[in-house]
């Protein structure tokens, strides 16, 4: 009865701000949609494909789309799959596709490795991302394309992830994991109304993209699935996740941008990233995660209305020597925790390196970020921020946050400086709001800071803190 009443309740709260993230969606990618009229469309049958789970219908897939190219340039066509459980490798997008999944239909990967090919490592990271050198190919996969949707009456791709996490937990993988979708060098993609499952490595993987939408997705796999982390836009702008479910073994959404001095040199960003209306539960990640990865930069994130439960983060950045770049510009609001470990994480000496070539002294810049408006039932920690010596991480602001911790210890803080208000329980001394000027922290609502003023207007952290509290005790 317990958890029963504080979910119930916390579904009150997300009905309550939903209208404040409404304002933020669509600020990046206005007018997509998975409706786009295609005028020619066929389906996958058609090319000789058995929906038994058992057949391999790779070739199916490829000749399918190898004939739709042909109308790329009359308007756009559309691969339909019906229902049925449809066993494949690795196969291509074409522009102007529409790859629509019937609500029963099941794209299944096949367990076989030798049917997801190896390619060559991402510029930005200069290896793979788990064994130096190439990579195996993500099970759909696209280059240079514009004007893509993935979508369904949430129909299902599987990715059969569990042979892989057994082969890397074994070390017996001669290439890094694949992905269940990665877009390069991409613009105009809408991904929809589907569910992943058991993805052997990261589930969506737009990288170098831009104009891309991700919005009712369902996410599955074991809790104690390695590294299968949700949603990764990855050196990519103008992008918007709005309105999905995650419950994985890694990060729901990580942000990145390359990965030391190879993300240095390409020196593509991560920026303009919109978030909303995200629910999620990770063991062994957070709920939103910007980093370790980001020698490219990240900046210009704004996520709001997170519910995160029985998780090991809520809230994380994650950076360290040699990595460069910047996190800048980040607003998170709206945000909901129960049995969270540790809600608030920055840390500044996370991670392995691609190689010993990276500069030591390559310090990150974290600037810029802005974390209000947040309730915690059940939390282990309130926060760990850790700076980099000579490196101090800069206006960290936290405002109007309340949450019930069990640490007789909740804040541990360092080489951090910053600002709060209204915290429960009360935040470290370097966030000390007595101490120096009025501070300036990020609104969000641009690229420039705003002086933080008082937020009465805004939901009582704080009340809701209280009813929650009530709600758990019965």
């Amino acid at each position: 009865m317990k958890r029963s009443a504080v979910f119930q309740f916390l579904l009150v709260f997300v009905i309550i701000v939903q209208s404040q993230w409404s304002s933020v969606s669509g600020i990046y990618c206005k007018d997509m949609t998975a409706t786009v009229y295609r005028p020619h469309s066929v389906t996958l049958t058609e090319f000789g494909a058995v929906g038994d789970g058992k057949t391999l219908n790779t070739k199916a897939f490829q000749n399918a789309i190898f004939y739709l190219n042909s109308f790329a340039d009359k308007g756009g066509a559309q691969l339909f799959v019906p229902a049925g459980r449809w066993l494949t490798g690795s196969f291509s997008l074409i522009s102007h596709l529409t790859l629509s999944l019937d609500k029963d239909a099941v794209i299944i990967g096949s367990s076989d490795s030798s049917d997801w090919p190896v390619m060559d490592p991402l510029p930005s990271y200069g290896r793979g991302r788990e064994l130096p050198g190439e990579r195996h190919q993500s099970l759909i996969f696209g280059w240079n394309l514009t004007d893509v949707i993935i979508t369904g009456a949430n129909g299902t791709i599987d990715g059969q992830g569990d042979i892989w996490w057994d082969w890397f937990q074994h070390g017996n993988l001669n290439y890094t994991r694949p992905h269940l979708i990665e877009l390069m060098y991409s613009t105009n993609i809408v991904i929809s109304n589907l569910t992943f499952k058991n993805s052997p490595f990261w589930n969506i993987h737009p990288v170098y993209c831009s104009q891309v939408l991700v919005e009712y997705v369902t996410i599955l796999a074991p809790l104690d699935s390695p590294n299968t982390d949700g949603i990764n836009p990855d050196s990519s702008t103008n992008v918007c996740i709005y309105h999905c479910y995650v419950r994985n073994g890694d990060d729901i959404i990580a942000i990145k941008s390359g990965w030391d001095e190879y993300g240095i040199s390409f020196a593509r960003p991560s920026s303009n990233i919109s978030i909303s209306n995200i629910t999620g539960e990770t063991r062994g990640g957070a709920g939103i995660a910007i980093g370790s990865e980001m020698s490219g930069g990240v900046s210009n994130v704004r996520a709001e209305g997170l519910r995160i439960v029985n998780s090991l983060h809520g809230i994380r950045i994650k950076t360290a020597p040699g990595r460069g770049g910047y996190v800048m510009n980040v607003y998170i609001s709206d945000v909901s925790m129960h049995n969270v470990s540790r809600a608030i994480r920055i840390t500044g000496n996370y991670g392995e390196h691609p190689d010993n070539n990276y500069d030591k002294n390559a310090l990150p810049v974290i600037s810029n970020i802005t974390i209000e408006n947040v309730v915690g039932v059940n939390v282990g920690i309130a926060g760990i921020l850790e700076g980099i010596r000579g490196d101090n991480f800069s206006r960290i602001c936290i405002s109007n946050v309340s949450l019930s911790v069990q640490s007789m210890h909740p804040w541990s803080c360092s080489l951090i400086q910053g600002y709060s208000n209204s915290v429960t329980p009360e935040s470290c001394e370097e966030l000390n709001s007595d101490s120096g000027d009025t501070p300036v922290c990020y609104s969000g609502a641009s690229s420039l800071p705003l002086r933080i003023q008082a937020y009465t207007h805004r939901i009582s952290a704080s009340g809701l803190l209280d009813t929650l509290l009530k709600l758990a005790s019965m």
